[in-house]
């Protein structure tokens, strides 16, 4: 989302991320794009800090839950009215007019942000067997239906009461990878099905998952 009413560098923006391949929303009212944000998601924010009432849009971005921390924020200015990074929150800004090549690479950063945070939660569903145990007793079989960077959904057809550390171990389709971690139940519903959250996962072994996922969402 772009909050600005100056179309000439608006119309600079458009351009520079339509050719990173990214949407853009410009909002003229801070108003209208707070009032936005609240029901919708996006993956990054743009804010002129000469449009009028931008100052007061950014303080409440910082006090408002609907506005995720880790949301790439790039603030703009003229040059009499450059702005303190730290009191807005921003972790990008360019000066206008707008260089375009400060903008691509500025933009570039960001998009790598954006890109880094969806990969982290995307959740792939996935159909493969998935062996949990707990200690040398229990040991489980279940069907993985989805997998995460920082954990899986499985469905198990019972009640899953396992207060202490999981070792599980299932397949990564498509490569010769089994993976093999500990993890602790997060959530469970009464279909039978919970939510486990890794807690070790050798680095080696974390980079091929990391690369699998970035695979599959880019495939999509």
């Amino acid at each position: 989302m772009v909050v600005s009413r100056d179309w000439q560098e608006v119309s600079v923006l458009e351009c520079i991320l339509g050719g990173l391949h990214i949407e853009c929303d410009v909002q003229s009212q801070p108003e209208r794009a707070q009032a936005k944000l609240e029901k919708s998601k996006i993956d990054a924010l743009i804010v002129d800090c000469d449009l009028s009432g931008s100052d007061r849009f950014l303080r409440n971005l910082q006090q408002n839950f609907h506005f995720p921390l880790n949301t790439p924020l790039v603030v703009m200015s003229g040059p009499r009215l450059r702005p303190d990074l730290d009191a807005t929150g921003a972790l990008f800004s360019f000066q206008k007019p707008i260089s375009v090549e400060q903008a691509v690479r500025t933009l570039s950063a960001a998009r790598n942000l954006i890109l880094h945070g969806r990969l982290r939660y995307h959740r792939q569903t996935i159909d493969v067997p998935v062996s949990l145990s707990c200690g040398q007793k229990q040991r489980l079989q279940a069907d993985l239906l989805n997998l995460s960077q920082g954990g899986i959904g499985v469905h198990l057809g019972r009640d899953l009461d396992v207060r202490q550390p999981l070792q599980l171990s299932f397949k990564l389709p498509g490569t010769r990878y089994t993976v093999k971690a500990s993890g602790e139940i997060a959530w469970t519903d009464k279909q039978g099905n919970a939510g486990i959250r890794f807690l070790d996962v050798p680095e080696r072994l974390q980079k091929s998952l990391q690369l699998w996922l970035a695979q599959q969402y880019f495939a999509q």
